[in-house]
């Protein structure tokens, strides 16, 4: 199949593809690849090798994200939240309101966020574990990013369900059905949502992120209501899809390849040395993507000024110049300087909660799980061209009880 026959815009190809030996190709035949224009949009500029994702992750004085950092909005050709959501803001803006930010992401601060994050996932791995039978991905996993992220941002319980549906509608899909105005009016409805929790606290701030955006304020001025509002949004998209995916995915991962259970459950690797190959292994977000301000080289190629440019982090993590045997998922894998969250000035905000979480999952698995092995129930993966996992996994646990009984 010619490289130019991979439509990278259409969700299909993702599901229908053995995506790490299409990338082998692009990497080996052209790693700077020019992909031709489709119904989705105008061509743009495919990265497949480390190096060049990172040059382009690290250099924001000639790629811009202020007209899009995904395909979607890329290829649209802007993105109505530039200037004001920190993800497609870039400069003196954007790390103003990035300081701000970040003083709510620290590790001290998420301390006991922390702790609710690894209280939580021990009951609902425990309670689907003493079922025998679960939907890991609907029981378990997709119950912790969003709990942890409407934790931090103050939302209240009775409303979390409602913002996990809308979230799973505005970034991906688990049926290939879903509109794009489907798409459009969860953002919506996310949107609009913020905007009315954000007065609430702005008349009444508490210790949550929403109060301190909506109390906060850059160069003696408070934030607009929709740098306030669009911030919120960010952090409910990014906080929810990537971990719960990753979390996923390494269940597929442990049950795909036993020897490495083995050493997690016998302790022969540190849950955080596992936590980074699950990070590479998994690459949740495909790609995320930049416009270039100048006439730039790439590996022998010619990026134009006003070009899109993506970065294929699911490419960049099985790099054979940079991983040794990336083909192979070894939870001591040392050094592992994945790009899962991106690199430069828009490297993820929630990185350190990201791992939390993923920590306390697999930590959790390695407790209270003997065995587990996937049930004949279909898995159901998620129809994006940028988020890449499942959304279903149905699982037969034989529980460890002598672990379970550590957590009462």
């Amino acid at each position: 199949m010619e490289l130019d026959s991979f439509d990278l815009t259409d969700p299909r190809t993702y599901q229908e593809t053995d995506i790490h030996a299409m990338w082998r190709r692009f990497r080996a035949e052209r790693p700077v690849h020019r992909h031709p224009e489709t119904e989705a949009g105008p061509a743009f500029w495919v990265l497949s090798r480390y190096a060049d994702v990172m040059a382009v992750y690290k250099d924001d004085d000639r790629f811009h994200s202020e007209r899009g950092n995904v395909l979607a909005t890329l290829l649209y050709g802007s993105d109505s939240a530039a200037g004001k959501m920190l993800a497609v803001t870039d400069g003196p803006r954007h790390a103003a309101i990035r300081k701000l930010m970040l003083k709510s992401f620290s590790p001290r601060a998420l301390s006991h966020i922390s702790e609710q994050v690894v209280q939580r996932t021990r009951r609902l791995l425990a309670e689907a574990v003493e079922r025998g039978e679960a939907d890991f991905a609907k029981d378990v996993a997709e119950h912790i990013p969003i709990s942890t992220i409407c934790d931090l941002l103050g939302v209240p319980e009775a409303d979390r369900t409602f913002l996990l549906g809308l979230n799973k509608q505005a970034l991906s899909s688990d049926s290939a059905d879903q509109s794009a105005q489907d798409a459009w009016l969860a953002r919506n409805e996310i949107l609009m949502y913020f905007s009315e929790l954000a007065e609430a606290r702005r008349a009444d701030p508490v210790d949550d992120v929403i109060s301190v955006l909506a109390t906060g304020e850059v160069d003696g001025k408070p934030l607009s209501e929709d740098e306030i509002v669009l911030n919120c949004y960010s952090l409910i998209l990014g906080g929810d899809e990537t971990s719960r995916l990753s979390m996923i995915g390494s269940l597929v991962a442990l049950m795909e390849h036993p020897e490495q259970w083995r050493r997690l459950r016998e302790r022969e690797v540190t849950v955080e040395s596992a936590v980074e190959e699950v990070l590479r292994w998994t690459s949740p977000a495909m790609h995320f993507g930049r416009r270039a301000l100048t006439d730039v080289e790439i590996g022998g190629e010619t990026i134009a000024e006003g070009d899109i440019v993506t970065l294929w982090n699911t490419s960049a993590n099985r790099d054979e110049l940079v991983f040794d045997r990336p083909e192979v998922f070894d939870l001591g894998r040392t050094p592992n300087k994945h790009v899962s969250f991106g690199y430069g000035p828009h490297f993820c905000l929630g990185a350190y909660l990201g791992r939390v979480e993923i920590n306390a999952m697999l930590d959790a698995l390695r407790t209270a799980v003997v065995h587990v092995e996937r049930t004949s129930a279909p898995v159901q993966p998620v129809f994006s061209n940028f988020l890449n996992g499942l959304g279903s996994l149905p699982v037969r646990f034989q529980p460890d009880r002598q672990g379970l009984g550590q957590w009462r």
